[in-house]
């Protein structure tokens, strides 16, 4: 025993030092990028040509990382596609592809840049963190190489998959990640083998991340929070916003908040395909967020937040999803209840015909029920609350049920369902819940202008989403956005496995 004691001393002087220098938060950033495109991505280019393509993106990003070092950020995330665009080939994304090791390889490219094949976008990006202190997320490129033997082997000779890489402030790589849920239009990438689970720890908490259409799914998205515990998401993505409740602010918040995680979300920004919305949310609300369809800039957000949030005193408590809205008696008849579309999905209606009031609608297993009191309703604006409980089948295979209280897009009741930016009724009491069959919940709430209301809303234990002192502008949409995960039929890329 005696012997062994300097090793225990040794291991205890370790674990202060290791706790001393932990932090209890941080400074976060993201960069929203206004994305330098190549005139026609269907036109193969030489490796030399698309470099030059992605050093000029990557000239803005280098800028936005150093603004952000200085204002003392600790992680920056950069978008998907950040680096060179989209809507490629598998043949014209090809010269943009780099070979990413296993971040294992304990490797700096930005000190040893030829231990491994030519990686210049990999060493750029190294030489950014290392040269400004600060873990850099970015969304590239990688390509593996197969042959034969390999009877999956794409006609190339490579896989090429959708990937965000991760270089810490030493500017070494310490995390790969391959998006699994590729959206349907990226026929240039493919699907890995299975879902990744990639973290990594630093001295400001414990980090997961993913991609863009990989957050509406199960894995790896719920995985790395309720499994592996992660304090914070990174999240590249090219998100292109349906309102009224698919916008990416909103959604990114909500899933922030049902899930009780912080997360970092970096979106392109391209107004032609609506793609804007990036911000830093925590679980108990968004900490800064940026939607901008007027003008075609770039923005780059910076905000304090918990290292570790599950033991933050703000910390969400757990919510019974279904507790009120099952404890109660449906508040109206289907009288006048009437179909509508959200985003390709058939709604469930009924409309708000008083200034204050009790409504329910269901839909199948779902019925929600809303009380609500309207300050200033508007005579030429209209309000429903509906219900959806099924599969959504446009872009992918996922199961909904969704609660919904929106404005329509006119007095005409076939408009409910239609997107809407602007609104001019207020709310001075609102509480909607819903007879949910999952415990994965987002709750939502969207005001005039396409902006978040923090701080206006609150989540019950017993699953019901309330106003808190009416809210400061006209609602768009309040909404409960619920994914049945297990309902879910087997995604794409396990029958291509």
């Amino acid at each position: 025993m005696v012997c062994s004691q300097p090793h225990v001393y040794t291991a205890i002087f370790i674990l202060h030092a290791v706790k001393a220098c932990a932090l209890d938060s941080y400074i976060a950033a993201v960069y929203e990028h206004s994305v330098i495109l190549s005139e026609d991505t269907n036109i193969p280019v030489s490796r030399e040509d698309a470099l030059m393509l992605m050093n000029k993106n990557m000239d803005v990003l280098e800028e936005a990382i150093k603004a952000a070092a200085l204002q003392g950020a600790r992680i920056i995330v950069t978008p998907e596609d950040g680096v060179y665009g989209w809507v490629f080939t598998r043949e014209t994304i090809y010269p943009y592809l780099e070979d990413i090791p296993d971040p294992q390889v304990n490797w700096i490219p930005c000190t040893d840049p030829e231990r491994f094949a030519p990686a210049p976008v990999q060493e750029r990006l190294s030489c950014i963190a290392r040269s400004n202190a600060i873990f850099v997320v970015a969304n590239i490129g990688d390509k593996k190489p197969c042959n034969s033997s390999d009877p999956k082997c794409p006609n190339n000779g490579h896989y090429q998959y959708n990937t965000d890489v991760v270089f810490d402030s030493e500017g070494k790589l310490v995390a790969r990640y391959h998006k699994y849920n590729l959206f349907m239009s990226e026929t240039q990438f493919d699907y890995p083998k299975e879902p990744e689970l990639v973290t990594f720890n630093t001295p400001f908490g414990k980090f997961g991340l993913f991609t863009c259409f990989d957050i509406l799914f199960h894995d790896p998205a719920v995985t790395l929070v309720s499994e592996l515990q992660v304090d914070t998401v990174l999240f590249t993505t090219a998100w292109m916003n349906v309102l009224p409740h698919l916008t990416a602010i909103e959604f990114h918040s909500a899933w922030a908040m049902g899930l009780g995680v912080n997360f970092l979300a970096a979106d392109t920004h391209n107004t032609s395909m609506a793609m804007t919305g990036s911000g830093i949310y925590a679980p108990d609300g968004p900490r800064a967020f940026h939607y901008d369809m007027e003008t075609e800039n770039g923005h780059l957000l910076v905000a304090e937040l918990s290292s570790h949030p599950r033991l933050s005193p703000a910390y969400p408590a757990a919510v019974n999803w279904s507790a009120y809205a099952k404890s109660v008696k449906r508040f109206s008849s289907d009288d006048h209840d009437f179909n509508g579309i959200i985003f390709f999905d058939q709604f469930t209606f009924t409309e708000l015909s008083k200034p204050e009031g009790n409504l329910t609608v269901c839909q199948k297993d779902l019925c929600c029920h809303l009380s609500y009191r309207m300050a200033e309703k508007q005579k030429d604006e209209v309000y429903v609350l509906g219900a959806f409980d099924g599969l959504h089948v446009v872009e992918g295979q996922y199961y909904l049920q969704i609660c919904i209280l929106l404005k329509c897009e006119s007095t005409d009741l076939k408009t409910c369902g239609q997107p809407v930016a602007i609104a001019q009724t207020k709310f001075e009491t609102f509480s909607l819940s819903g007879t949910f069959g999952t415990t994965y919940v987002f709750p939502e709430v969207l005001v005039s202008g396409v902006q978040l209301a923090p701080g206006e809303f609150q989540v019950l234990s017993d699953g019901r989403l309330i106003s808190q002192n009416g809210t400061s502008k006209p609602v768009l949409t309040v909404a409960l956005f619920g994914r049945c995960y297990e309902k879910d039929p087997p995604q794409p890329q396990s029958t291509l496995l």
